[in-house]
């Protein structure tokens, strides 16, 4: 399990929930996807000695959840916690195959592509594919 493989759940629920995330209960009515984000971020912070880069990241991405400047600082922070324990990385690795979630891609010119077998993918201004 990777830092880059979790953080689009983390920034998910940061971004329904803010820096609440941090403190925020299950709440019945939130997305499948939004909770297991903050599920996610709530094990990285039961399990971790250096809660307050981590709460300051997450603050970060509170405030500009597209910023991915702020992303990749939070993604850093869950990497170096991951490095200091693999059984949190092989427990959140369960919890992604159980939930069976999947993070979609948005914003201009995302891609999301679960399997793709044949075909292109283009992004951009003023493509031309020929063949």
């Amino acid at each position: 399990m990777t830092a880059a493989e979790v953080t689009p759940y983390v920034v998910t629920a940061i971004s329904a929930y803010g820096t609440a995330v941090l403190t925020r209960a299950g709440d019945q009515a939130a997305d499948a996807t939004v909770s297991l984000g903050r599920e996610i971020l709530e094990r990285f912070t039961r399990r971790n000695r250096r809660r307050t880069e981590l709460e300051s990241a997450v603050r970060d991405v509170a405030e500009d959840p597209q910023d991915v400047d702020s992303q990749a600082a939070l993604r850093g922070q869950l990497r170096r916690i991951l490095e200091g324990d693999p059984e949190l990385g092989d427990e959140l690795a369960a919890l992604l195959a159980q939930s069976g979630a999947r993070v979609a891609a948005t914003g201009e010119r995302s891609v999301s592509v679960g399997q793709m077998s044949g075909g292109t993918v283009v992004t951009g201004d003023n493509n031309r594919i020929h063949g």
